[in-house]
């Protein structure tokens, strides 16, 4: 008593016709980079070295505040 073919092309149509095609491609392309996004960043931390020392090693900045400090951005109106 599982659901059958005709069952979800009846629901597949409805779908289409309450949210269009053009939205359904965008949330899938949006699911598909979140998607990638978190298989990036679990590769990443797979990837990340346990060791703090070995950051020092590699002459990877320490301070992030450094680059925040740099030049502030002029917001003057043109």
């Amino acid at each position: 008593m599982g659901i059958s073919i005709w069952q979800l092309l009846i629901v597949l149509g409805i779908v289409i016709l309450l949210f269009g095609t053009k939205k359904l491609r965008n949330i899938g392309s949006d699911l598909g980079g979140a998607i990638r996004g978190f298989k990036k960043s679990m590769n990443d931390e797979d990837n990340k070295p346990a060791d703090p020392e070995t950051l020092e090693d590699t002459g990877a900045p320490q301070n992030q505040q450094a680059k925040a400090e740099e030049k502030p951005r002029d917001k003057s109106p043109s």
